[in-house]
């Protein structure tokens, strides 16, 4: 397993070792014991969600879910190709509204630790485009929230407008929104 900082603490890119033949390959995507091993100790996963994006430009996000029931999620492509983006919306962090973003693909095998206090979202690179995560809480609806995807200057590397949904087309601008997330420096 081959692990990668990114430039916002916490965030983590994953790629799991492939064993290929002639049929395909095989990858442990999730293993405690690998993760520990690593230097990785991530909490419990109690949810997995899996989405299909048809069209390539479908731009989902800028979600998170407030505490209590912050999520954090180990995200990766089952189909396809997406740039995965995540923010930082930690109160008082030294990166707080930074964002990084990694392309996430079947091809490539890639996954991102999202941890919480994080923005999260996507937008799909090739048709029929699949997002698998592992959450670390349920979902929540009375506690998630969204910020608008174009209010943080992020690259998408659209080639034109992205297909939105209406909740997403709605969200709140970064400037307006007020983060339920503090930052705790780790000791």
């Amino acid at each position: 397993m081959h692990i990668e900082r990114t430039d916002l603490p916490g965030v983590l890119i994953v790629t799991p070792r492939r064993f290929g033949d002639a049929r395909g390959f095989f990858a442990e995507t999730w293993n405690r014991r690998a993760f520990a091993a690593a230097g990785l100790d991530l909490p419990d996963f109690v949810q997995d969600n899996h989405s299909l994006s048809h069209e390539a430009g479908t731009l989902r996000g800028l979600h998170f879910q407030a505490p209590p029931a912050a999520q954090g999620k180990l995200v990766r492509c089952g189909q396809g190709a997406l740039l995965d983006v995540c923010v930082d919306i930690r109160r008082g962090s030294p990166s707080y509204g930074r964002w990084t973003a990694v392309e996430l693909s079947a091809a490539n095998g890639r996954q991102i630790w999202v941890p919480p206090g994080f923005l999260h979202g996507f937008v799909t690179r090739a048709p029929d485009t699949e997002i698998i995560y592992k959450c670390t809480e349920y979902y929540a609806p009375e506690t998630e929230g969204a910020v608008l995807w174009s209010s943080l200057g992020i690259d998408w590397g659209l080639l034109g407008a992205p297909i939105l949904s209406d909740k997403d087309a709605a969200a709140v601008p970064f400037d307006r929104f007020d983060s339920p997330f503090v930052w705790q420096e780790e000791m």
